[in-house]
């Protein structure tokens, strides 16, 4: 059978059609799921094939995009489930995060000393944390989506910071949440480590330990640390504690992000549903919350 995808907005969804003597087959539905299937039956072959034709150009002015072609049905077999597709869903490409350019030593050397900076800093109010953090956003933005891990003085600059994550004391403590602003603005390969290695081991006790094991959970089953971190602070984000001011901004973000991770995830023949059904929030309200507007949505 013929494939056709069409990803745009929160829309991801497949139709494919082929031709079985006089019956033209249609089968259509979600992206990751087995879809529906119906048959129509014309006169002649020649009736169907035209059908399908027509039906397919329609698909095409409708921004449908033609993919991979599966096997075509038995004859005979209308009331049987469909075929698996012969080749999984397209990729999509996640639009830009960070904007490319080139960096400099001097930018290098002003975002780690303002990462050691934060790293050094204690006993903050929360509004004056939050400043300080959108200092230090701002020197990172010109690093244009680097990986610390190129440069060992902003790598350790970084891993100081991100450790005050998991510090032992409530003072000594970087909120996760402004720990995954910062890490918004470079490379997805800091946030993989971060939660892998610098967060494994939460102290007892700590208010972000069961948002870490959802973060780590997430993380290994998407095997995509660019799609693990987007989602991760989507999950993360409390209204006027990021780059998201209110709910209809984080509605929003949730909505762009969906259709790549439902797409993501049909390669492995899951659902969103099921994915987010998955979810486990432990005893973090303000995570729960932020998992049922995304099954609601």
């Amino acid at each position: 059978m013929r494939r056709f995808e069409f990803v745009q907005g929160t829309s991801a969804k497949f139709w494919m059609a082929d031709v079985d003597d006089r019956t033209f087959i249609v089968v259509y539905g979600r992206l990751g799921t087995a879809g529906q299937r119906k048959d129509k039956a014309f006169p002649t072959a020649e009736a169907a094939a035209r059908e399908c034709e027509k039906k397919i150009a329609e698909k095409l002015r409708e921004g449908y995009q033609e993919v991979a072609a599966s096997a075509a049905p038995a004859p005979g077999a209308q009331a049987a489930a469909p075929a698996a597709p012969a080749a999984p869903p397209a990729k999509l490409d996640l639009p830009p995060r960070v904007r490319a350019g080139e960096v400099t030593e001097a930018q290098r050397k002003t975002a780690a000393r303002a990462l050691e900076a934060l790293a050094a800093a204690r006993g903050r109010r929360s509004w004056a944390l939050g400043r300080a953090v959108r200092r230090v956003r701002r020197a990172l933005e010109g690093l244009c989506g680097l990986d610390p891990a190129a440069d060992p003085a902003l790598s350790a600059a970084l891993d100081a910071l991100m450790a005050r994550v998991v510090a032992e004391g409530a003072s000594d403590r970087l909120p996760l949440v402004r720990a995954l602003e910062l890490l918004s603005e470079l490379d997805a390969a800091a946030f993989a480590r971060a939660v892998r290695e610098t967060w494994k081991a939460p102290p007892r006790g700590s208010p972000a330990t069961g948002a870490l094991a959802l973060l780590r959970r997430q993380l290994e089953e998407l095997g995509d640390p660019e799609i693990g971190l987007r989602l991760g602070a989507l999950l993360l984000d409390r209204p006027h504690h990021g780059s998201m001011s209110d709910e209809a901004g984080w509605a929003a973000r949730w909505k762009a992000l969906a259709p790549y991770l439902e797409a993501h995830l049909a390669r492995s023949g899951r659902s969103l549903k099921d994915y987010l059904a998955g979810l486990d929030a432990g005893n973090d309200v303000h995570l729960a919350q932020r998992i049922v507007r995304m099954r609601a949505a």
